[in-house]
């Protein structure tokens, strides 16, 4: 049953999106707002087809320490669900994305018309400068940046590789960092079709204010999200074991 839900799921996950980029093709010529709204879309209609396919929910704590107006969201970055999904949060969210996106035909145009600030990797320092002059631009027009601070996918309990961009973007823009923390990597698992019934948690933590030394802030980032992360994935772990239909076949891996 569980590779059956998969199956279907990742069928009708795909499906979604290729319908909601042609449905969402007239917002290339309409206001940013508009191709935003269809990215949300597109996040809540996947939690929904996850939920009612898959068996598989999510629970979000700490919401309240979203401020409104400009901010960082550093969140851990364990597979493509948070990438959907983190989206339907914000009011006026943008992503930090590598620049190879931006090269997809139709996704590519509308992270451009979504106004995402690409990173070309490789480059030094200039790709710093040009992000966060990119991201400067965005913030004052209040918007959120959402940023995964070790640049690429880690599963769940790997060692984690911190990169210096959320460090200079976060000296350089002048705004709050909320830090994120969740366990998405035990049931979207990366090189897998499998999605795993459950519950994805995603905690928001207190929010680290401007202003601090650049390795001051780096420290406390990686040790307020790899301490929750750590104790989700526990939760999760936890939660997986006691499944009746996941357990068997996860001592079997």
């Amino acid at each position: 049953m569980l590779v059956v839900r998969s199956i279907v799921f990742n069928v009708l996950f795909y499906l979604n999106l290729c319908t909601l980029l042609l449905l969402a093709s007239p917002t290339l010529i309409m206001p940013q707002r508009a191709i935003l709204w269809m990215a949300k879309t597109w996040g809540r209609t996947s939690l929904w087809l996850l939920r009612v396919v898959c068996d598989l929910k999510v629970e979000f704590r700490g919401l309240e320490k979203i401020t409104p107006g400009p901010l960082i969201i550093a969140a851990k970055h364990q597979s493509m669900w948070e990438t959907f999904v983190l989206v339907t949060l914000f009011d006026h969210p943008t992503f930090i994305i590598k620049r190879e996106l931006m090269w997809i035909p139709f996704f590519g145009w509308f992270t451009w018309k979504g106004g995402m600030i690409p990173v070309k990797r490789g480059a030094g320092a200039s790709a710093l400068a040009e992000m966060a002059a990119n991201a400067g631009i965005e913030i004052r027009r209040g918007r959120q940046l959402i940023i995964f601070p070790e640049g690429t996918r880690r599963a769940p309990g790997a060692e984690p590789r911190y990169r210096y961009g959320v460090t200079h973007l976060y000296a350089e823009v002048g705004v709050p960092c909320i830090p994120v923390a969740l366990n998405s990597g035990l049931y979207w698992r990366r090189r897998s079709f499998l999605r795993l019934p459950g519950t994805v948690r995603v905690e928001f933590l207190d929010p680290i204010p401007p202003g601090l030394d650049k390795d001051a802030f780096l420290a406390r980032l990686q040790s307020d999200i790899e301490t929750a992360t750590a104790r989700l994935i526990t939760e999760g772990e936890r939660e997986i074991k006691r499944d009746p239909v996941i357990a068997p076949r996860e001592r079997a891996i």
